[in-house]
């Protein structure tokens, strides 16, 4: 049974479940195998998400040109579908590769765009994520106003902190009684 031929959304689950489990050559191989089995059926949506997935699991390995190969254009993908979840996450994962590619100002962007969609649509806690993702990224440029504002737009959009995030949301209170937006 080791050579049977599995559909794309096996071979997509596969990939999933090699991902978690930290096995990304064989999450990569399982995601190029679903790309191959959608394509024949032309599920342009199908492929744009399984890039996304493959787009994080060559960053895992450290190909970020790859990682921009997969991803790239799959926001227009969904936007034209009129997904603006998926859009709106496929822009925070251009905005990852962006970051490991060095091309910072253009992830910030993308980090941006990706916050503003997932507000519209209403995903607080992908939006937290995206504005963490930013923040961090914006303080590692320099940015460290910018930073802090970020980081508490992020935790007022998570309905639940940790206790971790409940220190850092206390910190960014009083920092910005010190230093107001």
């Amino acid at each position: 049974m080791e050579n049977a031929i599995l559909s794309p959304q096996q071979n997509s689950k596969n990939g999933l479940a090699h991902f978690q489990a930290g096995d990304f050559n064989a999450a990569k191989d399982d995601f190029l195998r679903a790309i191959s089995g959608y394509s024949l059926m032309a599920d342009s949506l199908a492929i744009a998400e399984i890039n996304n997935n493959l787009s994080t699991v060559y960053l895992k390995l450290g190909d970020a040109p790859s990682a921009w190969k997969a991803v790239e254009g799959t926001d227009v993908v969904f936007e034209n579908a009129g997904d603006t979840r998926r859009q709106a996450l496929a822009l925070g994962n251009q905005a990852a590769v962006l970051e490991a590619l060095g091309k910072l100002n253009q992830a910030v962007e993308k980090y941006e765009a990706s916050a503003d969609l997932l507000k519209q649509v209403g995903d607080r806690d992908n939006r937290a994520a995206a504005l963490q993702a930013l923040s961090q990224l914006q303080l590692r440029m320099g940015r460290q106003l910018e930073a802090l504002t970020s980081m508490q737009i992020a935790m007022d959009n998570k309905p639940k902190l940790s206790l971790r995030e409940q220190v850092l949301n206390k910190l960014l209170g009083i920092s910005s009684r010190i230093f107001p937006h």
